[in-house]
């Protein structure tokens, strides 16, 4: 099956599929024909275990230590129940201070930070964070759709004045030619609409928030 079928069954983007080709976790057969890439049922089960050892927190690395065989996933899931406890440890510390802050009498005018603030520092220096420091889905869309709109004003500026002239003016170009520039400038316009509909699947997809694991 071609790569639009296994983005559909499996639910991931072409650049996470190619991503992990890139990275020796898959190696589809290629079409001598065309090259394309053809996916078999066992390439198409290999990414349905990728997408949900990700969920699960695996890097990179360890699933190509997984696919190589130099490690066996008893020994992966290990590893991660480690990561757990580590990040459990550090939201119990959270939890622990709001917990404190609750009981107290404090309020935001004259709240006392300093037996927090070192704690809060060690856990910021461990990369360590409860702020969403994601930007929205909406603020991504919002920003594609403007700079297509841009991009295609400029590039419809030519074609619109052409048109303008050509119905205005008493003398205007042949017919034939006129319908070539319009054709000509067709294309561009038709490829950026094209790539804003692919970019806003693949946000709407989560495939930023993936690609920020890498």
């Amino acid at each position: 099956m071609f790569i639009n079928e296994v983005e559909h069954i499996v639910g991931l983007s072409k650049k996470s599929i190619r991503y992990y080709e890139e990275n020796g976790l898959l190696n589809p057969s290629r079409n001598k024909e065309n090259d394309y890439r053809i996916y078999s049922d066992e390439d198409v089960k290999k990414l349905k275990v990728i997408k949900f050892l990700r969920e699960l927190g695996v890097s990179i690395k360890e699933l190509q230590d997984l696919n190589n065989k130099n490690i066996t996933l008893q020994e992966c899931m290990k590893e991660q129940l480690k990561k757990i406890n580590t990040e459990e440890e550090k939201y119990q510390k959270i939890k622990k201070i709001c917990l404190e802050l609750s009981e107290s009498k404090e309020s935001f005018d004259n709240i006392n930070i300093s037996e927090y603030f070192k704690e809060i520092s060690i856990l910021n220096k461990e990369g360590f964070t409860m702020r969403n420091t994601k930007t929205s889905k909406t603020k991504k869309i919002v920003g594609a759709v403007i700079s297509s709109i841009i991009f295609g004003a400029l590039i419809l500026f030519v074609p619109i004045m052409i048109t303008y002239f050509e119905f205005t003016e008493e003398v205007g170009m042949p017919m034939p030619i006129y319908l070539f520039i319009m054709a000509f400038f067709a294309f561009p316009t038709i490829g950026i609409i094209y790539n804003l509909i692919t970019r806003i699947k693949e946000i709407n997809g989560g495939e930023e928030d993936e690609a920020s694991k890498y």
